[in-house]
Parts: structure tokens; C-alpha cells; sequence
């Protein structure tokens, strides 16, 4: 029975100081996908989106970054990762070739509920993605989340913590 209550006691931890409740976190790494817009033309025509992050992680140059991607850069991005890294990378949402037949009654693509479901569906893919280690080691992820333009001719390298 004594072996019992000295288990328990093993339990307690010590009470948090508040410097550990209200201190910053020690890592974080926040990433939003949002402000879509929706530009050009007839088959010109595709939406962008804001993709914002922050972070303390020491891996990333920027610790608050903020750029404008379209769905086929994500594309880029998965085929990236998916050739370049030992990470199993989650899908996208998916492209809706049937939104994207003439004479529906909605907008398709463009539709505001298509677009807002496919945010939704970008942002839990990057979160994911950027949230493993190896993947945060992929100079693809760091320029598709910190640099003004995707460079799709880029030498695919690993990053090292700074």
C-alpha cells in the first residue's frame, strides 16, 4: 500500500508560476489562409488568398510573413514536398472539375461558398504540413510561406536552423 501512495505523490506537479501561464508560448506557429480575392478575366480568371504566419520557431527567417498564393501554387507545393521530403503530405481539397462546367446555376469556382470551403480545406493542409519537423526543413515550404513569388525553377535544399 505505501508503494501506492508514493506513486501518486509522483503526480503533483509543481504549482505554474505565472510567467509559464501568461509568458509567450514556447513555440508557436500560426497560419492563416483568408482574404481571398478573385481576379482577371474568362479563363484568366482565378482567386488568391492571403497566407499569413507567425511564429517564434527559430527555422523560419520571418517570424511574421504575409503573401498572396493561388490553389496551383499549393499544387506546387504538395508535389514538392511529396518528392522531396520523407512526410507523408495530407491532400488538398479537391480541384471541382464539376464547378468548373459551363452553364451551372451558381458561379462554380467562384462561387462564395466553394471558395470559402476551399480556404478552409488550404489552411488545415499548411497547418498540418508546416507543423512537421522534416517538412519545416524543406526550402519549398519556406518560400512558399516567406517569399513575395514561388521560384518553380528554385534548387530544392534543406533548411538549417539558424
Amino acid at each position: 500500500m505505501a508503494d501506492a501512495i508514493a506513486d501518486t505523490r509522483r503526480l503533483y506537479t509543481k504549482p505554474q508560476n505565472l510567467n509559464d501561464a501568461y509568458g509567450p508560448p514556447s513555440n508557436f506557429l500560426e497560419i492563416d489562409v483568408s482574404n481571398p480575392e478573385t481576379v482577371g478575366v474568362g479563363r484568366g480568371r482565378y482567386t488568391t488568398y492571403e497566407v499569413r504566419l507567425k511564429t517564434n520557431l527559430p527555422i523560419f527567417k520571418l517570424k511574421e510573413s504575409s503573401v498572396r498564393r493561388r490553389y496551383s501554387d499549393f499544387e506546387w507545393l504538395r508535389a514538392e514536398l511529396e518528392r522531396e521530403s520523407k512526410v507523408v503530405v495530407p491532400p488538398l481539397p479537391g480541384k471541382a472539375l464539376f464547378r468548373q462546367l459551363p452553364f451551372r446555376g451558381d458561379d462554380g469556382i467562384f462561387d462564395d461558398s466553394f471558395i470559402e470551403e476551399r480556404r478552409q480545406g488550404l489552411e488545415q493542409f499548411l497547418n498540418k504540413v508546416a507543423g512537421h519537423p522534416l517538412a519545416q526543413n524543406e526550402r519549398c515550404l519556406h518560400m512558399f510561406l516567406q517569399d513575395e513569388s514561388v521560384d518553380k525553377n528554385y534548387t530544392p535544399s534543406k533548411i538549417r536552423q539558424a
